[in-house]
């Protein structure tokens, strides 16, 4: 039987899922030169806390102007009568949840960088889910079944490969970067987990605005208070390095995968996600010379595979996966 759902929805062209699958990869490769422009920008002497600075002064106005315009379009389709979009409490909500996913969740993963290689760094963040499943058991009485148990053992177990490899030639400073980018991967959990009622409630795109738009001050507080503000003043290649982590890093992926989940859903959008590793991984070799012994294939390989089993069994909902549209 056919509805009006059926009739006013109708089934994605061949072309229109092309399109969607390329920009679903296309966001999770530029989203994968994170790590790799921190550390370009590290060896031109710019330190975490000025690149951070950089990438919200550079992407903050970006997703304001487009969360204003979103706001402004839901008020003028909203009823007479409806309740607001927005209350002040759920602004406040959105922008304490904003800094804890894009202030504290990315310091410490820019942090992280400056002592583990970028492949390792990507692997332990891809492990996220597996917090938000703890957060929910611990939490809200969830279960977890043997299938989300085993396929936390084989990740770990393949970041453990990695770390062993690479303890045993750095050293210590592996021990505490691997530690601040779980600290990280804890942090940006908890975001997801706090953010999902306040994405059904606003929508992707506003909650989005709003919550880098809580970032972007405390960062600037942080930065000031540390730093000089000549500091800001870059030139050459570390000014292009600065842009690109808030243009290319940050804004264009986000749209990109925003743009993916409507053309060919949440579940596809999240599963064609998984490729971002073996981007890093080669532009890690490709750009930083970093070493990948078989080792690292192993471990990366067995973190992969953890990935897949865990999606299996947990497929994202749609908001959960607009909440990761813009990564730590």
């Amino acid at each position: 039987m056919t509805t009006d759902t059926d009739i006013t929805k109708p089934t994605p062209t061949v072309s229109t899922q092309a399109l969607g699958i390329f920009l679903a990869l296309l966001g999770a490769a530029l989203f994968a030169t994170k790590g790799i422009i921190i550390k370009l920008a590290l060896a031109d002497g710019i330190d975490t806390l000025t690149t951070l600075a950089w990438r919200q002064v550079v992407a903050v106005p970006v997703f304001v102007t487009v969360g204003v315009l979103g706001y402004m379009r839901k008020r003028r389709a909203a009823p007479a009568g409806a309740a607001p979009v927005l209350d002040t409490r759920t602004l406040f909500q959105a922008l304490g949840v904003g800094m804890l996913g894009y202030y504290v969740a990315s310091l410490l993963d820019f942090s992280g960088l400056a002592y583990i290689t970028a492949q390792l760094d990507r692997l332990i963040l891809l492990t996220y889910p597996f917090f938000v499943v703890a957060f929910g058991m611990l939490f809200f009485k969830r279960r977890i079944t043997w299938l989300m148990l085993v396929s936390l053992l084989v990740s770990y177990g393949g970041i453990v490969i990695i770390f062993a490899r690479d303890f045993s030639v750095a050293g210590d400073h592996v021990v505490l970067g691997s530690l601040l980018v779980f600290g990280s991967a804890f942090a940006y959990a908890g975001y997801q987990v706090l953010a999902k009622p306040l994405i059904d409630k606003l929508g992707a795109q506003l909650f989005t605005s709003i919550a880098m738009s809580g970032a972007g001050p405390a960062v600037l507080v942080h930065f000031l208070a540390t730093h000089p503000l000549s500091a800001m003043a870059i030139n050459g290649q570390g000014f292009w390095l600065m842009l690109a982590i808030g243009l290319v890093a940050t804004v264009a992926p986000a749209y990109c995968i925003s743009a993916g989940i409507g053309l060919i859903g949440p579940e596809r959008t999240a599963i064609i996600g998984n490729v971002s590793p073996l981007v890093t991984v080669g532009l890690s070799i490709g750009v930083l010379g970093e070493a990948f012994t078989p080792w690292h294939a192993v471990g990366t390989a067995l973190v992969l595979i953890g990935v897949w089993l865990f999606g299996r069994k947990a497929k994202p909902k749609r908001a959960e996966v607009e909440a990761a549209e813009v990564q730590p």
